[in-house]
């Protein structure tokens, strides 16, 4: 206990001592006339701020891109590139999963607050057990958000318009669907 009281005691002592250190030392006089004064603090960031963004290569400026000359991938980002207002879509989930209502739900409702700590606005709401569709303000951000949805287990196959994007390698969901049925029906055929 007296050792307690002790480093009690030296505490507040070093805690008075540095207190009155500070209030006891000089202070730089500021005049009252300050014309005379050169501020030359400010950076480049500093002036820029507030002006218009420039435009650099491949938003305005410059040639537009050769288009003839692109592979298709290239091309397809380049026209997402491009959309810039609203815009909605749909995901279809990965098939053979039995998922309630209420985890299609949280996949849609998961997936809409990930993409907004991100700063991408999309909605997700579900459609069926197996489809999420997907509303968003900025088209600009298409193409993180495709990066994102594929890049999720849950997600299959991903339609903006008449464009359907997969991960490579991955067939067709048609085919995919297709497989179980033709199973089912050589089956009938040899109880048959």
């Amino acid at each position: 206990m007296p050792r307690m009281t002790c480093r009690v005691a030296l505490a507040a002592v070093l805690l008075c001592a540095a207190v009155a250190a500070a209030l006891g030392g000089k202070r730089a006089p500021i005049p009252d006339d300050l014309r005379d004064v050169i501020d030359d603090e400010e950076d480049d960031e500093w002036r820029r701020y507030g002006a218009p963004p420039s435009r650099g290569p491949g938003r305005g400026d410059g040639p537009p891109p050769d288009l003839s000359r692109m592979d298709p991938a290239a091309l397809q980002d380049e026209l997402l590139r491009g959309q810039t207002g609203p815009s909605f879509g749909f995901v279809k989930l990965r098939p053979g999963t039995a998922r309630s209502r209420e985890d299609v739900v949280g996949i849609a409702t998961r997936w809409s607050n990930v993409l907004r700590t991100g700063s991408v606005d999309a909605k997700f709401v579900a459609v069926n057990f197996g489809t999420l569709m997907f509303t968003m303000e900025r088209g600009r951000d298409i193409l993180e958000l495709k990066e994102f949805i594929l890049s999720q287990d849950e997600a299959y196959e991903f339609k903006i318009g008449d464009r359907i994007f997969r991960r490579p390698g991955d067939p067709p969901l048609d085919q995919v669907l297709d497989k179980p049925q033709k199973k089912k029906r050589h089956k009938s055929r040899d109880e048959l």
